[in-house]
């Protein structure tokens, strides 16, 4: 059996995450694919600009700085559904600008999720949502990234924030409060605060992005830095710190923001990425940071 300990942090991507296709998609809608696949290829030697992932990605490949190539610290493998003809593109922008990615998988407009899995990826990163509900369903960590342009970019420290029920752990919290409000809420948190909280969708993730840190020292230093932002306040905080510590997980920072609005706490934080299950908590991050919705838990029932 493979050391679990080696392995690299795998994540993939897709392409509008990676890169700004915005008008060729836009055409892609107007005209079909007839007239995106003619665009791209006449245009598969012009370079596409960084999309809204690309911070994060070119963060991520650096820590694979003294390395042995054949034993990287983290991988980035790129799931399209461009085909491997319009793709051309993809990977002469991929090869312009650096990025050591050699993994992919081109779908020709078919649902690629189901090759996430076979590649042993942590994570998944896609404007596209059943695909992202999908690799959800399936057991992998995901989240659906709107569009943009890339972010600027503040640190070299690579800073990622996570919230807390229904990402790290499971919704337990979210269906209580929606069924009882927030005294049943509080009141069941103080109940259970010897108890751990089961695992969310981001749970191996989390695990992965843990042994990840683990390769480096710790301290103000370090190439990673992670925090827990969440609308829990005190006495909810308990419980918390407990399943982490139960877990064996270092969370670098947390925020217990009992309610308040995460947007500027992140823009402070500097966060690089944040990921969070409620649509309201990404729209205000949105503003200040890159923010993936995670469709999970009782907030995204139908």
């Amino acid at each position: 059996m493979p050391d679990r300990d080696a392995d690299p942090l795998i994540v993939a991507i897709s392409s509008r995450t990676l890169f700004d296709m915005e008008d060729s998609h836009a055409l892609f809608e107007r005209e079909g694919i007839a007239a995106y696949a003619d665009f791209q290829r006449a245009h598969e030697d012009d370079i596409l600009e960084p999309g809204i992932a690309f911070p994060l990605v070119r963060k991520l490949l650096a820590l694979n700085e003294g390395a042995p190539p054949e034993a990287p610290r983290v991988e980035v493998i790129l799931i399209s559904r461009n085909s491997a003809d319009t793709g051309l593109r993809i990977f002469n922008s991929i090869a312009h600008h650096g990025l050591a990615i050699k993994r992919a998988a081109f779908s020709n407009g078919a649902a690629p999720y189901p090759y996430i899995r076979p590649f042993g990826a942590d994570l998944f990163l896609s404007t596209h949502a059943e695909d992202v509900r999908s690799a959800l369903a399936a057991g992998i960590a995901a989240a659906t990234l709107l569009p943009a342009k890339a972010p600027l970019q503040r640190h070299d420290q690579l800073r990622i924030a996570f919230d807390g029920d229904a990402v790290i752990f499971d919704d337990e919290g979210e269906r209580v409060s929606r069924e009882g409000g927030l005294a049943a809420f509080t009141a069941h948190e103080r109940a259970h605060a010897g108890e751990p909280l089961s695992g969310g969708p981001f749970r191996g993730f989390l695990d992965a992005l843990h042994r990840l840190q683990a390769a480096f020292p710790a301290g103000q230093a370090a190439p990673i830095r992670t925090a827990l932002v969440t609308a829990r306040s005190v006495p909810a905080h308990e419980r918390v710190i407990r399943t982490l510590r139960e877990w064996g997980i270092r969370l670098d920072e947390a925020l217990f923001l009992g309610g308040r609005s995460k947007g500027p706490f992140l823009e402070a934080f500097g966060a690089d990425i944040f990921f969070d299950d409620s649509e309201h908590n990404i729209v205000s991050a949105r503003d200040h940071v890159a923010a993936g919705h995670v469709p999970h838990g009782v907030a995204n029932k139908p």
